[in-house]
């Protein structure tokens, strides 16, 4: 941008600033027991928002502490197994033009932060909602592994409703735009079995499970190793004529994976297969149909699925998961091990390189280069 560009903006801003145009943010949260983390969280945002409500569901640590060093807005509820209701109780005490929510663990990177503050000084104020991505998991080395979209910013006075007692989502509707800022999960510790019990107590009241109740109970049931009954799950939900298509094309692709968990590598690559019922193939299944092979030892067949996964580029207009592992390093990793046993080394080299790009200190992909270097530089002489 050149200096008539950013001074024409910088004038732009102060302009709509005077004219009381660009909008304002109120920041809602829900808490409980987060004094490792809310001071974190709250130094990536508390210069950008114009108001922070807090809503402590219970705390017994610091948290309240805390949280009133950065705001007096903080606010006691208590807690029913229900995060709809307690995100909702949040966003009752926001007053300005939007809200923008995050968790606890979550932190705003500093590129990120850039972006956001752009966002606001620009923002058409007839946009509804905007979309941000969710960076759900990294690496030791800093990549994305897991990210989706969530509408992230949203209009107070539309009264967007949270829906689902866990793993909730706003009702939106409306004008809403795709930004490309991302909201950064730093998780420190996993709270084991707390979701799962919600859902159980769903069942022991005999409420009736929706496609999508069904989805996230499978994935609870099995991050905690219940893999018998998340396939149950799972199964439910691909049998719904309703439901998120893509929600489906993940059951069927993590239900394989309960499938492998438990050794049964037939009906783990059945399973794969019938994501194809719902979407052209995915990185996220190419890879796992390659590994299914590759442990086969039919190595020809596994390098075809892992090709067909590096060749695919992740939509990122996509809402549901995009577990960027499955695009990028892994299957480049695997294809080094598939070529290696196919004896062509120079792939394998070619490939271990792309891995390395993305994983540069992993120490499989330095023990690969040496043991290819010295097979080629054998090779050629």
């Amino acid at each position: 941008m050149s200096f008539l560009d950013t001074y024409g903006l910088k004038c732009f801003q102060q302009e709509k600033e005077r004219n009381g145009e660009m909008i304002t943010i109120s920041l809602c949260m829900i808490v409980k027991n987060e004094e490792e983390t809310l001071a974190r969280c709250l130094d990536t945002i508390n210069d950008i928002v114009d108001e922070i409500n807090i809503v402590d569901t219970g705390s017994s640590d610091r948290t309240k502490e805390i949280a009133g060093q950065y705001t007096d807005r903080v606010f006691d509820f208590t807690w029913i197994n229900d995060f709809a209701a307690a995100r909702t109780e949040s966003f009752k005490y926001a007053t300005k033009d939007y809200i923008l929510y995050l968790d606890a663990d979550d932190v705003i990177l500093e590129e990120d932060r850039v972006k956001l503050k752009e966002l606001k000084e620009t923002l058409d104020p007839s946009v509804d909602s905007v979309s941000m991505y969710y960076n759900a998991g990294t690496d030791e080395f800093g990549n994305v592994t897991l990210k989706f979209r969530r509408n992230r910013l949203v209009k107070r006075e539309k009264n967007y409703q949270w829906r689902g007692d866990c793993h909730q989502y706003l009702d939106v509707h409306g004008k809403i735009i795709n930004s490309d800022i991302a909201v950064t999960h730093k998780k420190i510790r996993h709270a084991v079995g707390r979701t799962i019990s919600i859902y159980d107590q769903k069942i022991a009241r005999g409420d009736i499970f929706t496609a999508r109740d069904y989805f996230y109970y499978g994935n609870e049931l099995r991050e905690n190793g219940h893999y018998e009954k998340a396939i149950e799950s799972y199964e439910k939900n691909i049998s719904f004529k309703e439901g998120w298509v893509e929600d489906k094309i993940f059951a069927c692709i993590f239900q394989a994976d309960c499938y492998r968990y438990l050794g049964d590598m037939q009906n783990e690559l059945s399973s794969l297969f019938r994501s194809f019922q719902f979407s052209a193939p995915r990185a996220e299944a190419c890879s796992r149909i390659g590994y299914n092979f590759q442990r086969r030892r039919e190595y020809k067949t596994a390098a075809y699925w892992y090709e067909s996964a590096v060749q695919q580029v992740p939509d990122h207009e996509r809402w549901s998961f995009i577990y960027l592992t499955y695009y990028t390093w892994y299957p480049h990793l695997q294809l080094c091990v598939c070529y290696y046993n196919l004896k062509d080394f120079q792939k394998a080299y070619e490939h271990n390189e792309q891995a390395g790009k993305y994983r540069p200190e992993d120490k499989r992909v330095l023990h690969n280069k040496k043991l290819l270097e010295g097979i080629l530089g054998k090779q050629e002489k």
